[in-house]
């Protein structure tokens, strides 16, 4: 089989809401790469927020916070952030509201101070969403939510990829896109995609676009390209690849224009698809 280059979402295809690497998706991961396929994650993480134990399964490189960052072998390829006079504005604008949020950073997500006591409601609202059990959702808050999470630290920065917070009512995202409208306001949160958090980002970058930066780069055509997802934001990249595969626990719309559906995540959905295109 010819080299294909495999983009991965992380959460929801590699690991499962309730934090799990399935062993069968690290498996099919470092057996395709032994076969001779480069394979990506492509994630609305910033660098900060991948761990250890995602690295250490082998990736040949990283589009991270929704497209803003690219790295390919160790280098980086595109790495586009909020300006600092943006990136003051969206924290003072947040503080004046009293909302609850943090900058993301390749060195870390910078929490204001009252992200940790007010998150917690919000990502257990998110877990049971995700359908993780209620007594680990109850465990849930931003330490072992979110990983790279730093309290106390400077929120003025020049190095921002974007910034997430807690909506206390869907008029914050659209008080939000009005108040910056040269800048991409969006929403994420639980099942049915449900507006739990908004967040800020540089305007112009998806995963769609990122993905041709780095097709670009490797010097290869988009027709050697497979993409996986389960959430609307990873649509653009499934558009753009040659094959677009949804996971079994992924949203409706996502599911609706796939070329294909695995299973579920916890169900070996990424090593059966993988065994599907010939990967492995």
């Amino acid at each position: 089989m010819s080299q294909k280059v495999v983009f991965l979402d992380v959460d929801g295809t590699i690991v499962t809401y309730e934090n799990v690497i399935p062993v069968s998706a690290i498996e099919a991961i470092r057996q395709a790469r032994l076969n001779g396929h480069l394979v990506y994650m492509n994630t609305g993480r910033s660098r900060a927020e991948i761990p250890e134990a995602l690295w250490e399964i082998g990736f040949d490189g990283l589009i991270g916070g929704n497209g803003s960052y690219v790295e390919s072998k160790n280098e980086v390829i595109m790495h586009q952030v909020i300006s600092e006079q943006d990136s003051k504005a969206i924290v003072d604008w947040l503080n004046s509201r009293r909302l609850a949020f943090y900058v993301e950073t390749n060195a870390g997500l910078f929490a204001s101070r009252n992200f940790k006591t007010r998150s917690q409601s919000t990502f257990y609202e998110y877990a049971k969403g995700k359908g993780m059990p209620e007594s680990e959702a109850k465990a849930l808050d931003a330490e072992n939510a979110l990983h790279g999470i730093i309290f106390d630290g400077n929120l003025y920065r020049n190095d921002v990829n974007k910034v997430s917070f807690i909506l206390e009512s869907y008029d914050d995202f659209l008080e939000a896109r009005q108040v910056f409208p040269h800048l991409k306001v969006g929403t994420w949160g639980g099942v049915g995609e449900k507006a739990l958090f908004g967040d800020i980002g540089v305007s112009g970058i998806d995963k769609k676009k990122a993905v041709k930066k780095l097709v670009d780069a490797l010097d290869i055509s988009l027709e050697q390209t497979i993409a996986f997802g389960d959430a609307k934001i990873d649509i653009p990249m499934l558009e753009v690849s040659k094959i677009g595969v949804a996971m079994g626990n992924g949203g409706p719309e996502i599911k609706a224009m796939a070329d294909y559906i695995t299973d579920d995540v916890a169900e070996d959905g990424l090593k059966n698809a993988f065994s599907h295109f010939g990967l492995i």
